[in-house]
């Protein structure tokens, strides 16, 4: 901080960092030098908690609220300053970083950036729109769930394959959806026959074996989440901890790109129309990649793709 700058001015982080470090008081003990920035930042967070707590009691009759938590905030900072000095960080590349975070997890990819087929002839596309049709048949006791487009099935019909009947024979509206929200689905262009076979490379190591394993891992872990979750029913958002490993899986593929809210809409798209899907035992399903949208209506009286 300059000797011209005065309490009004705004005041660039690393410069502040560098002025705060010069009115550190060194103990006359040792110390853990973490340890009093940290446990101070600690205390200030309760100051600031407290200035809150009376204005809540107080409302008007506590006018100095404003400047009382501007002081508190001020001296958080300066701890959080000292903080990061001793982990030899600047303070301006921690707030940089922390909005790219921040922009990763809340803020959607621009639906214009969603396609990563963009360039590539047509039947080597996903749909960008398009109509399929979920049911539920019985085959020897067994349901399975048989879903089609343009009266053409998709892939084999589906059992739980499991002890637990919940209904993961309909999980191919996770594929479809992560197709609708993020663009992608190695499951879907393998299933709807739309691999990019003109770059073999591409075809290889985006639409192959392994990413398609990845994505089906996927799905299964986010069942496994939604179900100790209500199926996602009312559910907002996603737990950062899932999110963080959905990128983990995919970070070198070209999906990877895209952000934690991206991911985030595709999980909470899927699971509104497979809790549709569910409760009407099949559907007709409208994908519109242009909106990102899925939406499921009930099966005609008379079925006829």
């Amino acid at each position: 901080m300059s000797e011209n700058q005065t309490q009004g001015d705004c005041v660039d982080l690393n410069e502040y960092q560098a002025a705060a470090r010069k009115t550190l008081q060194h103990g006359k003990e040792p110390a853990d030098a973490v340890a009093i920035p940290l446990l101070g930042l600690l205390g200030e967070a309760g100051a600031i908690a407290t200035a809150y707590k009376k204005q809540l009691r107080d409302g008007r009759a506590n006018p100095t609220f404003k400047a009382q938590l501007r002081e508190e905030l001020g001296d958080a900072l300066w701890y959080l300053a000292m903080l990061a000095d001793q982990a030899e960080l600047d303070l301006a590349d921690v707030a940089a970083a922390n909005l790219h975070k921040v922009a990763d997890r809340w803020r959607p990819t621009a639906t214009d950036q969603i396609p990563f087929d963009q360039d590539y002839p047509p039947h080597e596309q996903l749909p960008r729109t398009g109509r399929f049709i979920l049911r539920l048949t019985e085959t020897n006791g067994t349901t399975k769930s048989v879903l089609t487009w343009g009266g053409q099935a998709v892939g084999d019909p589906l059992t739980n394959a499991s002890h637990i009947d919940d209904d993961y024979r309909m999980h191919d509206i996770f594929h479809l959806s992560y197709a609708t929200v993020l663009g992608w689905s190695p499951v879907m262009r393998s299933l709807l026959r739309r691999k990019r076979r003109s770059n073999p490379h591409i075809d290889e190591a985006e639409d192959g074996g392994r990413a398609i394993a990845i994505e089906e891992g996927i799905s299964a872990l986010v069942f496994s989440y939604a179900s100790r979750h209500n199926f996602l029913d009312g559910k907002a958002h996603i737990d950062n901890e899932l999110l963080d490993v959905i990128g983990s899986m995919v970070g070198h593929l070209e999906v990877g790109a895209h952000r934690a809210a991206d991911w985030e809409k595709a999980i909470l798209t899927s699971y509104t129309a497979w809790r549709q899907l569910r409760a009407q035992g099949g559907g007709v399903i409208d994908m519109d990649m242009s909106t990102q949208s899925l939406t499921v209506s009930a099966l005609p009286a008379m079925e006829n793709d």
